[in-house]
């Protein structure tokens, strides 16, 4: 994972990562894979604390870029409409096995 643009935006109280990544020989990482990937790249994050948005693979190419919003706090992930935050939660949940 590649970070093309990193910003601290106080006033929503988060970091905002714009990133792009390859994946050769491999198929488009899962929502939950590029949130591992983030993790690494922000030490100290919370897993339920960062939403991946943007995402978007051209066809054809092995190339993945996105935009990674990392809150740090619960109170702050307030702003994220709730059809996102459920949809952050559905990776974590189907791993759990029925």
């Amino acid at each position: 994972m590649e970070i093309i643009n990193r910003k601290e935006n106080a006033l929503l109280n988060r970091v905002e990562i714009e990133f792009t990544l390859n994946h050769d020989s491999e198929p488009t990482p899962s929502l939950s894979e590029m949130i591992s990937l983030v993790l690494k790249l922000e030490p100290g994050s919370k897993k339920e604390l960062v939403y991946i948005k943007n995402v978007n693979t051209r066809f054809g190419m092995p190339q993945t870029s996105g935009l990674a919003l990392i809150y740090a706090s619960e109170e702050s992930t307030s702003i994220e409409p709730d059809y996102i935050k459920t949809r952050h939660k559905v990776p974590e949940e189907s791993t759990g096995g029925n």
